[in-house]
């Protein structure tokens, strides 16, 4: 992952309390949906609508309920702790809280199986000892332990019998082979199979998907890693679709394929511009596409460099442009890194921090992808739209038969013609629209 964007995921580590041995848990809310296809949602992180003030938690659950949007979260870190502080001694006290938040509020919960406890890193085991550093979180399980993460995946499973969706791991965390200068995408390849077998023994219905490997781009000034794969907005490293393409090739089996990353490159450069550079996501998921044959997930996907400066209008207008860039790369699944804090103004955040008393409500950004969510789920046709405006890239457009978004990319006012109407869009303004041919 690009540099600015793994110092942002850094400060939403979890830190846990003293273990909480507890076992059993919540049963199951409904019927189990084995569908790989969920649409648009979001990844709960370490501060979450789950805790904080009870009124601004309850506007939360309301928000969310509405629609019950696909829910992500890990297994340890990113608001879970320790699962397994030793062997065999077990604490699911944070991941049940998230999981039964995430159901009362009527969305499906997708698991990502990371991060591992210490004892499978070669660290000490015991209750209340854990390493919450970067650099303990994201080391890999030994090999030797390859084994007892599956048996730990394995039993998450059958502790929440109605969630369906795993992923294997998180970003390669911990395979990257320095020596080889490479990925270490043979470890990771025996980590998945050895997990997809316990999950897949655990429950048929279970479905499981990985590499979420990091596609990182580098500008046209870096040829390195240059890949065969690349735009105007830059091109993609050759090592990480080295690593896909061993494990497309070697993976005992997958329901869905799980990638992430940016449209920026790995120092922060958005080629040509920042709309344009939302073009890498269409590319990215095409290429995934053609090679595995299977649903295409994105578990992270990031349009704004750190410390951009950009206003909440111009951050929603670009998240807009590059969801609809996944919608066109044929993405089934994708979700939204939660950027939730504390307090503050919480630039991207969904909902104004339920820390605070006043917080819960929906902000922008929940606006957007819950509207996207319902106008184009997975499978959505999508058609031309003729459009003519005094600046022909001003003006971005994805449309289906009866809905469609259209976002003014620049930063002043614009007229256009839309579909057959005369519009005047704000600067950064996104709208949705109704065709006027739908049918009602």
């Amino acid at each position: 992952m690009a540099a600015a964007v793994l110092a942002a995921l850094t400060l939403l580590l979890t830190r846990c309390g003293p273990a909480d041995t507890t076992t059993g848990g919540p049963g199951p809310t409904g019927a189990s949906n084995t569908d790989p296809a969920l649409g648009w949602g979001f990844t709960h992180t370490e501060y979450s609508a789950d805790t904080g003030d009870d009124d601004a938690v309850a506007r939360a659950r309301m928000l969310l309920s509405a629609q019950g949007l696909p829910q992500n979260q890990a297994i340890m870190g990113w608001g879970a702790g320790n699962p397994e502080p030793s062997p065999g001694v077990y604490d699911f006290s944070d991941l049940d809280r998230r999981i039964a938040y995430i159901r009362s509020t009527k969305g499906t919960p997708v698991i990502t199986l990371c991060c591992a406890p210490d004892w499978m890193k070669g660290g000490r085991a015991g209750a209340g000892r854990t390493d919450w550093s970067v650099r303990a979180l994201e080391s890999a399980p030994l090999p030797a332990h390859y084994k007892d993460f599956a048996a730990l995946a394995a039993r998450v499973a059958a502790r929440y019998p109605d969630v369906r969706h795993f992923i294997v791991w998180n970003e390669f965390k911990g395979f990257y082979d320095d020596s080889g200068g490479r990925w270490d995408y043979q470890g990771y390849t025996q980590l998945y199979n050895q997990v997809y077998a316990a999950l897949k023994k655990a429950g048929a219905d279970n479905l499981v998907g990985g590499p979420y490997l990091v596609m990182d781009s580098y500008g046209p000034q870096d040829q390195t890693y240059a890949s065969a794969l690349k735009g105007p907005w830059g091109s993609v490293d050759q090592r990480v679709l080295d690593a896909f393409t061993y494990w497309n090739k070697h993976k005992k089996g997958a329901d869905f394929v799980v990638v992430d990353g940016a449209d920026f490159t790995r120092t922060g450069q958005t080629l040509p511009d920042a709309f344009g550079a939302t073009d890498k996501l269409t590319a990215v998921s095409d290429w995934v596409r053609e090679r595995s044959g299977l649903p295409l997930w994105w578990a992270e996907y990031y349009v704004e460099p750190e410390r951009s400066g950009w206003s909440e209008q111009r951050r929603v207008a670009t998240q807009a442009v590059g969801m609809a860039a996944l919608a066109r790369g044929g993405v089934s699944t994708a979700f939204y890194w939660s950027p939730e804090e504390r307090g503050g103004p919480c630039p991207g955040c969904l909902w104004r921090p339920t820390q605070q008393s006043a917080g819960g409500a929906g902000l922008p950004m929940y606006a957007l992808i819950a509207k996207f969510a319902g106008a184009f789920p997975p499978g959505t046709r999508f058609t031309a739209v003729d459009v003519a405006a005094g600046d022909a890239r001003a003006v971005r457009v994805l449309a289906s038969a009866k809905d469609m978004l259209v976002v003014n990319t620049l930063d002043r006012p614009v007229d256009a013609e839309i579909d057959g109407r005369s519009l005047r869009l704000a600067a950064y303004e996104v709208r949705w629209l109704t065709r006027a041919h739908a049918q009602h």
